[in-house]
């Protein structure tokens, strides 16, 4: 019999789920004691935000519809003035990571609670994990001030998100969860909830594309990114994250493009230094092999597979390679700059992952 040793931190949270649960908002308001919402979006999320603004009346200070990737440091500055100024006593992020990170940006300034109220699959909401963009740079931490009381969980609001971005949502949960599975903080807890995300996962996203208004389907696409989420919260994160805020930090890359593209990459480059993991991660997804059932979910439901197409250079795989291995996360596989430049070329270009790891 195996023997067990590891530590689990559970992180307190509230969690409503269920299509039609924005229904419950001014109730789980004032179950934070709270009068008094700032309400944070994207200038895409304007309609939405404005809808959950009249939904509370009077409860609702201001909307703030500014939220872009990546959390540029005066943009907090600018929303944590402006809740200081309105007296608002807590935040509701409504959107994808950015609009939810925006309102991490806030709280860890101002300790004010955080709700949100996620229409995307990023999982971000489940995390007390924060990133901040400032001079080029994007510098993650965490902090448990930032993670939301409140999650709230309605898929009647993902119906309107388009399909090419559910699917590269989906898929960045799933890098969550993947990563979880290899980490260095692995427990029986988060691999359990890490395998059965990627797996809801796995059946939600072609169900999707197949009928892009199927709310059981998005729903199912919300459990996953929940779990998905969870683990993101609970252990480290290694090369893949690094890489992708990198990517995003220094180049201004989509969020969930990137993840999408880089992932099967990063798994072809952690598959030898990590065998069970990688099973799991394959298990889940119905294939034989980790990395090459992400890239294949990724295509088959149209995903963009290549960096090139994104919006990167060629001449910035090199600098991403530097970038990436000058202050490197902890991996299972030690971080080679050489292979790293493989990686990432291989991203750029958008070929399979690589077969044997080099």
């Amino acid at each position: 019999m195996q023997k067990r040793e590891f530590v689990y931190q559970a992180r307190a949270g509230r969690v409503v789920f269920g299509p039609g649960s924005l229904q419950h908002l001014e109730r789980e308001v004032l179950q934070l004691n709270s009068e008094r919402a700032l309400i944070l979006c994207s200038p895409e999320q304007k309609e939405t935000g404005e809808a959950v603004a009249a939904r509370l009346g009077s409860r609702a200070a201001a909307v703030f519809d500014r939220a872009v990737m990546h959390v540029p440091l005066e943009l907090a500055k600018e929303a944590r003035a402006l809740a200081r100024e309105l007296k608002a006593d807590c935040a509701i992020a409504v959107g994808g990571g950015s609009t939810i990170g925006l309102g991490k940006a806030i709280a860890l300034e101002s300790d004010l609670p955080i709700l949100a109220v996620p229409t995307t699959y990023a999982g971000s909401e489940m995390t007390p994990i924060y990133g901040i963009t400032d001079a080029g740079l994007k510098k993650t931490g965490t902090d448990l001030r930032v993670l939301p009381k409140t999650v709230i969980y309605d898929a009647e609001l993902t119906m309107s998100l388009p399909v090419a971005l559910s699917v590269t949502s989906g898929i960045n949960a799933i890098a969550h969860a993947a990563e979880a599975l290899y980490s260095r903080d692995e427990n029986p807890v988060t691999s359990l909830m890490a395998e059965e995300g990627i797996a809801a996962l796995a059946r939600a996203l072609p169900a999707i594309v197949a009928d892009a208004q199927n709310v059981e389907a998005r729903a199912e696409a919300q459990y996953g990114a929940w779990l998905c989420g969870t683990v993101l919260g609970s252990v480290g994160m290694a090369l893949h994250h690094k890489l992708c805020h990198t990517l995003g930090g220094s180049f201004n890359l989509p969020h969930a493009q990137t993840h999408t593209i880089v992932l099967p990459h990063a798994l072809a480059y952690n598959r030898q230094a990590a065998p069970k993991a990688m099973q799991r991660i394959a298990r889940a997804l119905g294939s034989e092999d980790a990395a090459l059932g992400v890239y294949e979910l990724a295509k088959r439901c149209g995903a963009p597979l290549a960096l090139k197409d994104i919006g990167m250079s060629a001449e910035d795989v090199s600098k991403a390679a530097d970038i990436a291995s000058s202050n490197p996360y902890w991996n299972p596989r030690q971080i080679e700059r050489k292979a790293l430049l493989e990686l990432l070329q291989d991203a750029f270009d958008g070929v399979a992952p690589r077969a044997v790891t080099t």
